[in-house]
């Protein structure tokens, strides 16, 4: 395992984390949870040596915070890094335009999160404490800036994060200039290539984190989905990939097959197109099977990905703006 820069805060971070929505299951989630296996992929992750650990208090309603805290207890003597995110209080992901901060993360809502993942966890500090949906029009408010700042002079979380919503990349940056954001959470991959344009720049020069989740999207970049595909009806799958987006992934990943190193996997060549940047601190897979944590901690291997193929994979970007489906 290769290990990164987790920008100011200075952390060694595994350059593949472990991406936890999905895990736990519960409303608005993937459905498929298996609590018996859960608990050996995040073990073998460890042994692989992942050290980042990304979950949030809504992937299961405080479940997955558990199961991590289950891990941090078996490995006490391990320094593993911890990322949860509090939820917006009127549960709307992303906001919505007439949202208020106070609709949202007023401070006391912030604060009784961040008391129930640290009770979740079995931890007295967080390592970064992350605001799971964002407004820049909230930017200079002082109420989630004192709240997030007390806490972090209070000791109970090391790291301020935002998690920016999807295909937004740039709904961040006057967050940055406040000089309280670490790290910024984004969805990056080889459909997604936006946050180049800006974000990763704004990021290097400020020396701020990047986590990339959503490396495959949403399962779009496995090379498994196919235009018969039909999710639950609970699944959150299953408005995503709705008949506005299901065929369009299909057929763009059906193209990026055509361009497969021989040997190469296309959830492979998706991790490796987002390890190739040097911004990224790391990327965050959803794993739910062990065949799964193993193949995609192995593509940590000091390996980039050859200019010629990223060249090629420049072609593929794919610019969408948020929907009412995209979330």
């Amino acid at each position: 395992m290769h290990y990164r820069r987790m920008g100011r805060l200075g952390w060694q971070v595994s350059e593949v984390g472990y991406g936890m929505w999905g895990i736990a299951g519960g409303p608005g989630n993937f459905t498929g949870a298996n609590y018996e296996t859960a608990p050996r992929c995040l073990e073998r992750a460890v042994e692989l040596g992942c050290n980042f650990f990304d979950t949030a208090w809504v992937y299961g309603r405080g479940i997955s915070e558990q199961m991590l805290g289950s891990l941090l207890r078996a490995h006490t003597g391990d320094r593993l890094y911890v990322a949860t995110k509090i939820p917006p209080k009127n549960r709307e992901w992303p906001p919505r335009p007439s949202d208020r901060l106070q609709d949202v993360f007023p401070a006391d809502h912030i604060r009784e999160f961040t008391m129930k993942s640290l009770e979740n966890l079995g931890t007295d500090r967080i390592d970064l404490m992350q605001l799971h949906v964002w407004e820049d029009r909230w930017a200079h408010e002082e109420e989630w800036q004192r709240a997030l700042g007390d806490l972090r002079a209070e000791g109970l979380i090391e790291g301020i994060g935002i998690s920016v919503n999807r295909w937004e990349p740039d709904n961040c940056l006057r967050a940055i200039d406040t000089g309280l954001i670490d790290v910024i959470q984004v969805i990056y991959n080889i459909f997604d290539q936006a946050p180049e344009d800006r974000l990763f720049q704004v990021a290097a020069q400020k020396d701020i984190g990047l986590i990339a989740r959503v490396p495959f999207d949403e399962g779009g970049l496995t090379g498994t989905l196919s235009h018969d595909t039909v999710f639950p009806a609970e699944d959150w799958r299953s408005t995503y990939f709705g008949p506005e987006n299901l065929g369009p992934t299909v057929d763009r990943a059906e193209r990026l097959r055509t361009v497969l190193p021989e040997g190469m996997a296309l959830p492979e060549m998706a991790l490796r197109f987002i390890l190739h940047h040097p911004a990224v601190s790391t990327v965050i897979p959803g794993m739910r099977q062990l065949r799964n944590v193993e193949a995609n901690l192995s593509v940590s291997d000091g390996r980039r990905m050859e200019a010629p193929l990223l060249q090629t994979l420049r072609a593929h970007r794919w610019d969408r703006s948020p929907t009412a489906w995209s979330q």
